[in-house]
């Protein structure tokens, strides 16, 4: 009891002093540390040494040229003008009528491309404050329109998306980045369709109560249009990386002969293992060298560009690696063992149920994705792999439904990129989390409750 309860609170702390704004690089072995002392007196360093920072040096080395790329990307798509001008075209052919939509839609197809949720962000923020402010609707409905255009179903539900929820489970199921496409299509479609009804409902009441857009500082940027190029191009580096992961993915890499992974030299490891990972790798590449050819132009400096863009992929990866660390080190803990077998005890003959529940209570835990989705697959996910494998459950479907449920209880109040989102819009959590909270929490989870029930009867598809 003494050791559950050391877990328990050690999570517990984890949560308030994230929400408290505390560098999870610091409070990850902080909390790690006092879950060691009381649950079993030590050995400390040797833990934090030999498991905590062990478990982070190998998500770094598994993950980092994802993270890098993708910042790289995203800051080249950002300071090329290339999300913008998506951004602008998007919103003007909708009009301020669909403003909700037109903002979803534009976030979407950025996040989708690859672009990095906080560039989006900042690059949609300021079309879509002008927007909401033609069409008098309340600004505070702007957090959930970008949210659910960046957080949701393009990070989590939408076959082939290069988000890193989506790379994390390749390793661990040997699957890609397409699994269970046709289950992945729905779960976005529920997601996209109840965060747009919710949003339209909160719109129309406003517009009942005489509510407009608020009296608001926004103090919005202007746009050259000649400094940016045309709608075509600029989204060509997007189908770029789509395509390519398509094409490594599920053609090119499948038919190469890769029996020499099976040399200790490259790590023993099947296949299967590193093909999801290597095509969003060389479709990325290929992405970032579009953008430099056909945006070059519009570049003020490439070199600050990708500079800026490699620096600022360190702290996600870092963020994440600590928590995957402070994870191995629970799970190290002879109380973690109770838990996982009580994890494991629900739904015995149906893993997905399992692992749904245990990924969304790490999510919401660690107020991360792909955290959470990380410390789950790290402990239990080959375990789920084992039981999957004797029910004859397509690995496929275990995918998927981690790749969802990491995209649910995350959105609690302390995840970093809602408190993000709420800086970057000038708003906060009174004001606009009870949106968020619908259209990233409750219908996320919904969408992904439909997929278990869908997959456990026609299974995956």
């Amino acid at each position: 009891m003494i050791g559950i309860a050391a877990i328990v609170l050690s999570l517990m702390g984890l949560m308030y002093f994230a929400y408290r704004g505390m560098n999870v690089l610091i409070l990850a072995p902080i909390m790690a540390t006092f879950a060691v002392l009381m649950a079993q007196g030590g050995p400390v360093m040797a833990t934090y040494t030999q498991v905590f920072m062990t478990s982070l040096g190998r998500y770094v080395v598994l993950f980092f040229p994802i993270f890098m790329l993708g910042a790289i990307f995203g800051k080249l798509m950002a300071d090329s003008g290339a999300s913008t001008t998506i951004a602008h075209s998007i919103i003007g052919r909708l009009g301020p009528k669909h403003a909700i939509t037109a903002v979803t839609l534009a976030c979407a197809l950025l996040t989708f491309g690859g672009v990095s949720l906080f560039v989006v962000a900042f690059a949609i923020y300021p079309i879509a404050a002008a927007l909401f402010r033609q069409a008098q609707i309340p600004k505070r409905l702007i957090a959930g329109a970008i949210a659910l255009g960046s957080f949701t179903f393009t990070m989590t539900a939408l076959p082939g998306t290069p988000a890193i929820q989506n790379a994390i489970p390749t390793r661990f199921f040997g699957t890609t980045t397409f699994a269970a496409p046709g289950l992945g299509i729905i779960a976005a479609i529920i997601m996209f369709a109840g965060g747009i009804a919710w949003l339209t409902y909160r719109q129309r009441n406003a517009a009942l109560a005489g509510e407009g857009y608020g009296n608001h500082d926004d103090k919005l940027q202007s746009f050259d249009e000649n400094e940016r190029s045309g709608f075509m191009l600029a989204v060509l580096p997007i189908v770029v990386v789509i395509g390519l992961n398509a094409v490594f993915s599920l053609i090119v890499f499948p038919r190469m002969d890769l029996t020499y992974l099976s040399q200790q030299l490259y790590g023993n490891v099947a296949p299967a293992t590193v093909i999801g990972t290597w095509s969003l790798i060389i479709s990325l590449i290929c992405a970032i060298l579009s953008v430099l050819v056909l945006h070059r132009r519009y570049l003020r400096d490439a070199q600050k560009t990708l500079n800026e863009g490699t620096m600022g992929a360190l702290l996600p990866i870092f963020n994440t690696a600590s928590e995957v660390g402070y994870g191995a080190v629970i799970a190290s803990l002879a109380a973690f063992a109770l838990i996982r077998d009580s994890v494991l005890s629900i739904a015995p003959d149906n893993p997905t149920v399992s692992l749904a529940i245990a990924v969304n209570a790490l999510a919401g835990i660690t107020g991360s994705s792909s955290g959470g989705l990380s410390i789950a697959l790290d402990t239990l996910g080959a375990t789920y792999l084992e039981r999957a494998t004797a029910l004859g459950i397509n690995p496929e479907l275990l995918h998927r439904v981690a790749t969802i449920a990491s995209g649910g209880f995350d959105s609690l109040p302390h995840n970093g990129a809602v408190i993000s989102l709420l800086a970057i819009t000038g708003l906060t959590h009174r004001s606009s989390y009870s949106d968020i909270f619908v259209v990233n929490l409750l219908v996320p989870v919904f969408a992904g409750i439909v997929i278990v029930v869908l997959g456990s009867t026609l299974g995956s598809f």
